[in-house]
């Protein structure tokens, strides 16, 4: 199981994001380019001392993300958006997942989208236009983490 960030837009997000990995125990992908230098100093605000305790790969391009998913065995690529098909509750999860998400400003492109193995969607009030990227990942990777038996003693962190 990974989170992976398309192009993030916000240093808080980013962090948050490598907090959540890290505390779960799962890598974060993150497909650059970045709204802002993704640096160390930036990093290390954001995502307090919690940073060093998580695998991060970078990626220069979509391209090469796509190259490093196709690399690992079992991998698919779980877009989360507001216009995914299924809800997330409902789709079976499996370990060599990656959960996508968009850029917080504009989601992610047409060809993304067409990548994309599955499409979950995090069903919230009809008036809403969207939750902020790191809930959404924290809400589907629980799931993701429950249906796979992390949480029951099945599996270990």
């Amino acid at each position: 199981m990974r989170l992976a960030l398309y192009q993030p837009d916000i240093p808080q997000n980013a962090g948050a994001m490598m907090r959540l990995g890290a505390c779960f125990r799962v890598p974060v992908d993150v497909i650059e380019p970045c709204g802002f230098p993704f640096d160390d100093k930036r990093l290390k605000r954001t995502a307090m001392d919690y940073g060093a305790a998580c695998e991060v790969a970078r990626h220069a391009s979509w391209e090469d993300y796509i190259a490093a998913l196709k690399a690992r065995p079992g991998a698919r690529l779980v877009l989360l958006t507001t216009s995914g098909a299924v809800p997330y509750s409902d789709f079976a999860f499996s370990p060599g997942d990656s959960l996508l998400l968009g850029r917080e400003s504009r989601g992610v492109p047409d060809e993304v989208k067409a990548a994309a193995d599955a499409a979950v969607r995090i069903p919230i009030a009809a008036e809403m236009r969207s939750l902020n990227v790191t809930t959404a990942a924290a809400i589907v990777l629980t799931e993701a983490l429950r249906q796979l038996g992390i949480f029951s003693g099945k599996t270990t962190l």
